[in-house]
């Protein structure tokens, strides 16, 4: 019987920094890849991002290291790190009861460990030059999904060549498939379409908060000097102006800027937006320091100018329909930015994902046999990844109140400064604070939830103990001196008497 070698044919909707790396990972494997973007090539500088903004800077964490590490192609990761910035730790701004400008570093890892923040679109760069780089991969650039049947396997796409003429109408072509990945973001497309062939649980939250986005120029260098020198504050931490109901904060970019980003109730931004020129006071009274760093007219400039973007949390159930599609990153779980792992909880989508493909598929699986071998696959993924997710998702809600107000409570600080040391002293206990958990491990998203609770109830425990004892030393001290002026008046035979003895 001859060999049944026909290859897969594998569909990539969205080609971002997810949906790229879900490509290399399918090329690597062999099949024949072609990758669908709604918007030109995203490498090309006139391309208008989907959230209008000029740039988005990103913390790339361990998962998201450890999928790249995954692909196996160790120069790619050097690129990626070469135009990164090592983040240790957060950097809390803020005022002493002098007046005077304060910085407090709050590192993020006792044992020395960081997340490295990078340009979104520096990243995206190297990884579709990456891609064009297989032969078994296309992109289409341009092309809208308007269409699937995903049990037929056919995807509908329209095709922008530009401005319609009068009676003009966009092409439409039908593809077919063997496997579609959805990676197309927070408004996807495929998960629309998915909606139609499974019975998704399907929940989208937006929490009351807008964000705007702000810059720190770099500072002009002149030739021999420290290059460093053109960061006008500590390059090595993210940067953070609390205010307990909202915050601002800035992250380093490679060239000497930073990029900053106001979080803020909707109607605060209302009321500023009808007062535009008292924002310079507003922020001296709310991020102290700030515009020193960027002067008053450029923060009512950027503050007019851009856009006033809405924050949503998106969950969903399952993420796959039989063996024919899944949807990833974004498109399955679209999280608010707190804890800075909405792409690296993308990129580990991806290295969860080929791990159960790989598990029932390998190279010799005859094509015949494909279907119902990947059918497992997303099942098993889809029953795994949605509850860790969920708890990322959960996550980042929570981690906005810890970073707008509990990085300056005593009770945060205690707990951090416990649970570091313990790690320290006692390795063996395996303890670790959940931040780490989060950012320094590969732990699922789901254990680290249980972990952390865990965690919490022995501290409340243990200090509750300490507490305690005294109390309980002081008791027994009283009770045995009652006890024993109650024998002295007879209350002894009494109080025996009573007890039942």
């Amino acid at each position: 019987m001859a060999k049944d070698i026909k290859r897969q044919k594998t569909l990539v909707v969205g080609a971002g920094p997810v949906g790229a790396l879900a490509a290399l990972y399918a090329a690597q494997r062999g099949h024949d890849v072609e990758v669908y973007e709604l918007r030109s090539d995203l490498r090309d500088p006139s391309t208008t991002p989907l959230n209008f903004t000029k740039s988005i800077n990103l913390a790339l964490s361990e998962r998201g290291i450890n999928a790249l590490r995954n692909f196996s192609q160790p120069a790619l990761l050097e690129k990626i790190f070469a135009e990164t910035i090592p983040l240790a730790g957060r950097m809390i701004h803020g005022k002493n009861s002098a007046g005077q400008l304060t910085e407090q570093s709050q590192a993020y890892d006792i044992h020395g460990r960081t997340n490295f923040a990078a340009d979104r679109g520096g990243l995206n760069k190297l990884l579709l030059d990456e891609l064009e780089t297989m032969p078994n991969i296309k992109f289409f650039f341009n092309h809208k999904l308007t269409g699937a049947d995903f049990r037929k396997n056919k995807a509908w796409f329209t095709v922008s060549r530009g401005k319609l003429q009068p009676g003009e109408r966009e092409e439409e072509i039908e593809i077919d498939f063997d496997f579609l990945i959805g990676a197309d973001g927070a408004h996807s497309a495929v998960r629309y379409h998915l909606m139609k062939y499974t019975r998704m649980d399907y929940q989208q939250e937006y929490i009351d908060t807008l964000w705007c986005e702000f810059h720190i120029d770099a500072k002009a260098v002149q030739p021999g000097d420290d290059p460093n020198s053109r960061f006008r504050i500590d390059r090595n931490h993210l940067h953070i102006w609390p205010g307990k109901e909202f915050m601002f904060i800035a992250i380093a970019s490679f060239d000497g800027s930073f990029t900053c980003t106001l979080f803020m109730p909707s109607a605060h931004f209302s009321q500023l937006s009808t007062t535009p020129d008292t924002l310079p006071e507003f922020f001296d009274n709310y991020f102290p320091g700030v515009t020193s760093l960027i002067p008053p007219q450029d923060l009512i400039s950027s503050f007019t100018s851009n856009p006033h973007l809405p924050l949503i949390s998106i969950k969903c159930s399952p993420f796959h329909f039989s063996s024919s599609a899944v949807i990833l990153g974004d498109a399955a779980h679209a999280m608010v930015p707190f804890y800075g792992q909405g792409m690296n909880a993308g990129f580990e989508d991806v290295f969860v994902l080929f791990q159960f493909l790989d598990k029932h598929i390998s190279s010799s699986t005859p094509f015949s046999e494909l279907a119902s071998s990947r059918a497992k696959a997303l099942s098993e993924y889809s029953k795994q990844r949605t509850e860790d997710a969920h708890a990322i998702n959960d996550l980042a809600l929570q981690n906005y109140k810890e970073m707008r107000a509990d990085v300056t409570s005593p009770l945060y600080l205690a707990r951090k400064y416990l649970e570091e040391k313990i790690s320290v002293w006692i390795p063996s206990l395996g303890w670790k604070t959940k931040y780490s958990r989060v950012s320094f491990g590969n732990e699922r998203y789901s254990e680290v939830i249980r972990q952390s609770e865990r965690q919490g109830k022995l501290l409340v425990s243990a200090l509750l103990g300490l507490l305690g004892a005294p109390m309980v030393v002081g008791g027994l001290v009283w009770w045995v001196r009652w006890r024993r002026a109650g024998d002295n008046l007879g209350l002894g035979r009494l109080w025996e008497t009573v007890a039942g003895r």
